[in-house]
């Protein structure tokens, strides 16, 4: 019996859907790569001349800076909102929702231009009681509402509506005996949301808000319309002057594929770290699992001498 165990052959399965699959994507990556590198339409002498010119450069730190300050505004007051709409009053979650339900609906192009004109609707801005003559201040609505100011509210305002909504999808998808498990303990319904909750809701969080933060980098393209100099604007006035739209247009996408993919590292380290208190073992990472798809038996090995140390 031990002999006829010994003779057994393990074979692998094959996948023949799968083989075929890849090498027809190969050929068709390899035809589109061709086409691309080797047609001189695409004037990749005039991509680089202008990749890293001091002007592009002024425009990517302008969309860097709107992204930034995009969502850490739009978190704060996403979450804010969300609290808002998870709250047990009645008014505050109904304004909450009116809110939410106001800026999801408003195309960002919309609000970027109402608040450029907001100096036609209002002279003035002034804080105060409403109805009443009681203002503590007054300024002049076309010095407060320039383009930057303009273009950060505006990115802000509709981005919060959504961070609104994905932060409270994270809150709901947390198992409610948490909460009373907390509330048990006599925690306040800060250290609840904050030490209990939040921690627990992040991993739910994270991969969405990641998403909507890419989102609103590329997103910052649409302030051209406020005539303010980030990457899209500044590469559309050069275009106008020169006529060399094709290589121009492909910086502007060689800078934004950039950022997205800064980002989704940052999101991919986020996700890992936040993955500890879930498994004890760390997810592998990609140059890892990669290995082990070439040689799983010096990974295996890898793994099993970091184990018994």
């Amino acid at each position: 019996m031990n002999g006829d165990h010994q003779q057994l052959k393990v074979v692998p399965a094959r996948y023949p859907a799968r083989t075929l699959g890849a090498l027809v994507a190969l050929f068709i990556l390899a035809g589109v790569t061709e086409s691309v590198a080797l047609n001189p339409r695409w004037e990749w002498g005039v991509f680089a001349r202008w990749f890293f010119d001091p002007v592009i450069l002024h425009g990517l730190g302008q969309t860097l800076l709107l992204t930034l300050l995009g969502t850490l505004f739009s978190l704060i007051f996403g979450g804010v909102l969300a609290l808002a709409r998870l709250s047990s009053s009645w008014l505050l979650s109904g304004l909450a929702w009116g809110y939410i339900w106001l800026f999801r609906s408003l195309p960002l192009i919309v609000v970027l231009i109402i608040l450029y004109n907001f100096s036609y609707l209002y002279d003035t801005l002034s804080f105060g009681i409403p109805f009443t003559a009681l203002a503590w201040g007054h300024f002049q609505t076309i010095n407060v509402l320039g383009q930057f100011p303009a273009a950060v509210i505006g990115l802000t305002l509709v981005q919060a509506a959504y961070s609104a909504e994905i932060i409270r999808g994270g809150f709901l998808g947390v198992d409610h005996g948490q909460t009373e498990a907390a509330s048990a303990l006599g925690l306040s319904a800060t250290r609840r949301t904050f030490r209990i909750i939040l921690p627990q809701a992040l991993r739910a969080i994270i991969p969405t808000a990641f998403n909507e933060i890419i989102s609103l980098a590329k997103g910052t393209a649409m302030v051209y319309v406020l005539a303010m100099p980030e990457l899209f604007y500044t590469i559309q006035m050069i275009y106008n002057r020169n006529q060399e739209v094709i290589p121009l247009l492909m910086v502007g996408a060689a800078w934004y594929l950039i950022i997205t993919t800064v980002l989704s590292v940052i999101q991919h380290g986020v996700e890992r770290w936040l993955a500890r208190s879930v498994t004890r073992d760390a997810q592998p990472s990609r140059w890892r699992q990669w290995r082990s798809r070439l040689n799983p038996v010096a990974v295996n090995e890898e793994i099993s001498h970091v184990r018994s140390h």
